[in-house]
């Protein structure tokens, strides 16, 4: 396959490899890349001589900074009724994201992410559901879609709300970036490799097992810097609002807790109380499925208010960091216009409905 291709699909003997290549634009997803994944795994999925699966990413900055915000901008920027953003390019790349990142959980051979580097967004959602998740030294991961008038998904909010404690609420509220220890701790990773071994131990997969590579290359992680501050987070994002968690956190004698009250509250104020209703709707028996289910319709709503194109606007295209959102505040969000985005979306676009 040409270097010159979006995803790069091969065999080296024992594995199947898939490495994302848009290293300029540290690997963002397209729709295309999306489907490229897709049928490259369940090409190998039956092949008998593809034991194992490996995914990576091209260049030195990251695994995955997330999805193509640009072009999600140009739709936002234009829908004004839900019909228009369902039928938006970036309602059929959620659609079919959203579906490649239930395949992924269930893959019926290994399927080793190698979360080298930024992994964000969007390239959580293709590495965080495999079942052997490899971080290293230089993992910055997080799940930054409240700074951008938007809210968690590809199975984002699964992830978090299983995380320990409020730790999950805490990563999605904040948008703050962790490490490849702190990913391991919070259940969003596996196994802790030191960046000098990445080469040996892809070279390992195409020889060994993968358990035997994980075993050679591998070590214990260090220490995370995120539970030490579960003391304070546990306490103030047990509140079901983020007007409630503001207000915890402003009370709090913690200094950090103070500084985290004024990041939440600079972030979008809807996006702030949709992912807490995200969240909080979450229980132990809610199945991936299902939050992707929600997640996509949060989605395609999102498309329609207008903090997704301003915050885009803000954070990438004219970078002046400095979003007008609407409401200005948490006290300003409506619960009504919060429910709104878990309204159903067509029968036919349903991802339970056979998707899955």
């Amino acid at each position: 396959m040409s270097d010159e291709s979006s995803v790069l699909v091969r065999t080296e003997g024992r594995i199947g490899r898939i490495t994302l290549n848009r290293p300029k634009a540290i690997n963002a997803l397209t729709h295309e890349m999306v489907t490229a994944i897709h049928a490259a795994l369940r090409e190998w999925a039956d092949d008998d001589a593809v034991e194992a699966v490996l995914l990576d990413g091209a260049g030195e900055r990251g695994l995955c900074a997330g999805g193509d915000i640009v072009a999600i901008h140009r739709d936002a920027s234009a829908a004004t009724t839900l019909d228009d953003a369902v039928d938006t390019p970036s309602g059929h790349f959620w659609r079919d994201e959203y579906i490649l990142n239930a395949y992924i959980s269930h893959y019926p051979k290994p399927y080793v992410a190698l979360m080298d580097g930024i992994v964000m967004g969007g390239g959580v959602g293709v590495s965080a559901h495999a079942n052997t998740r490899i971080v290293t030294d230089r993992t910055r991961m997080a799940m930054p879609e409240v700074g951008i008038g938007f809210s968690p998904d590809v199975g984002g909010t699964y992830l978090l709300a299983r995380a320990p404690g409020e730790l999950g609420t805490y990563l999605a509220l904040t948008a703050a970036q962790i490490g490849g220890a702190d990913a391991i701790a919070i259940g969003f990773a596996d196994h802790f490799l030191p960046s000098e071994n990445i080469e040996k131990f892809v070279s390992a997969l195409t020889t060994k097992p993968v358990d035997d590579a994980i075993a050679e290359f591998c070590v214990v992680p260090p220490e995370s810097d995120l539970l030490t501050k579960r003391h304070w987070i546990d306490d103030a994002f047990a509140a079901d609002t983020g007007v409630g968690i503001v207000e915890r956190l402003r009370g709090h004698d913690e200094t950090d807790a103070h500084d985290t009250a004024n990041v939440v509250g600079a972030k979008s104020p809807t996006s702030v109380e949709v992912t807490m209703r995200s969240l909080r709707q979450i229980s132990a028996d809610t199945t991936l499925e299902e939050a992707l289910e929600s997640e996509f319709r949060v989605s395609i709503h999102f498309l329609t208010h207008p903090d997704l194109a301003e915050g885009i606007r803000a954070q990438v295209i004219d970078k002046d960091r400095s979003p007008k959102w609407s409401p200005r505040g948490l006290t300003g969000v409506d619960p009504a216009v919060v429910a709104d985005f878990f309204a159903p979306v067509p029968d036919d676009l349903v991802l339970t409905n056979g998707a899955f």
